[in-house]
C-alpha cells in the first residue's frame, strides 16, 4: 500500500495530571506511558517509520531513555513540537516527507494495539482518511449558556473519537498548510480529522478502536490504564501457555 509513517505526539504538558513529570513520561507497569504506543508501531509490519514529536527540552531524554534503551529501530527522527497540538502535528508532517500514508497518534494513548492498527491500515487505501473511535455508551445532551439542557442528541449517530487518525500524506499535509496560512485558525482544533474536514470536506471513515484505548489525562486514567494493561498481559501469557 506504499510507505506508511506513524507520527507519535508527545509534546503536551499534561497540566491536569497534577504531576511534575509530564504524563507521557510517567511510569505505567514499570515503563513510561509513551513507550507502549511506540512499541506497538515498532512491532507492526505495516508501519515503516516512526517520527516522535516531543518538547525540545525532552529530545535527548526520549532518544536515550526510550529509543536507545528499548531498541526502537523504526524511530527515525525525533522532532521538536510546537505551541499547540496542531503545530506539533505539522512539524511531524514536514519531517515525514517520503511516505504515502501517515498515522497520527497521541503518545498519551498507551493501549493502541495491533488489531486497531490493522483495521486502520485496511480502511485507509479505500478512503484516504479514517479515524479510530467507538460508539458512545451514554446519553449525550447539549447544554445552553445557562447550564440547562438544550437538546438530546441521537446516540446511535455519535462516536467518541480516538487516535490513530490516518490519512493520505498529501491530503493531510495540504490541509495543515492551508490551516496554518492563517495567523489565527477559524476553529478550535482538537483532532486531525477536523483539519481535513475544514480544508476540503474530506469524507472520513470511522474505524473501530477500543473502549480501552483511553487517553491518559488525569491520575484516575493512569490507574485504569494499568488495569487494562495487566489484563492484556495476562491474556497474552495465557495464550502463550496454551500455544506451547
Amino acid at each position: 500500500m506504499g510507505r506508511c509513517t506513524a507520527i507519535v505526539l508527545a509534546a503536551g504538558s499534561g497540566s491536569r495530571m497534577r504531576s511534575q513529570t509530564k504524563k507521557q513520561y510517567l511510569l505505567l507497569g514499570g515503563k513510561p506511558v509513551l513507550f507502549y504506543s511506540l512499541f506497538a508501531f515498532e512491532n507492526h509490519p505495516g508501519i515503516d517509520e516512526i517520527l516522535l514529536v516531543c518538547g525540545k527540552e525532552d529530545m535527548d531524554w526520549c532518544r536515550r531513555e526510550l529509543v536507545e534503551a528499548y531498541g526502537l529501530k523504526k524511530v527515525q527522527k525525533i522532532v521538536p513540537g510546537g505551541k499547540e497540538r496542531y503545530h506539533s502535528v505539522y512539524e511531524g508532517l514536514k519531517a515525514a516527507g517520503n511516505c504515502e500514508w501517515v498515522l497520527i497518534h497521541d503518545g498519551a494513548r498507551p493501549l493502541v494495539d495491533a488489531g486497531m492498527i490493522d483495521r486502520i491500515l485496511e480502511a485507509l487505501p479505500k478512503t484516504g482518511a479514517c479515524v479510530a473511535g467507538m460508539p458512545v455508551k451514554d446519553t449525550i445532551k447539549r447544554g445552553d449558556a445557562q447550564g440547562c439542557v438544550a437538546e438530546t442528541l441521537p446516540r446511535e449517530t455519535l462516536w467518541t473519537i480516538q487516535t490513530p487518525q490516518a490519512f493520505s500524506y498529501s491530503l493531510i499535509l495540504d490541509a495543515y498548510e492551508n490551516l496554518l496560512e492563517k495567523e489565527h485558525p477559524p476553529l478550535a482544533i482538537t483532532d486531525d480529522a477536523m483539519v481535513a474536514e475544514y480544508r476540503g470536506g474530506a469524507r472520513i471513515q470511522l474505524v473501530e478502536g477500543s473502549y480501552q484505548n483511553i487517553k491518559i489525562t488525569t491520575p484516575e486514567d493512569l490507574t485504569l490504564a494499568l488495569l487494562y494493561l495487566q489484563e492484556r498481559e495476562g491474556k497474552e501469557r495465557e495464550f502463550s501457555k496454551n500455544k506451547y
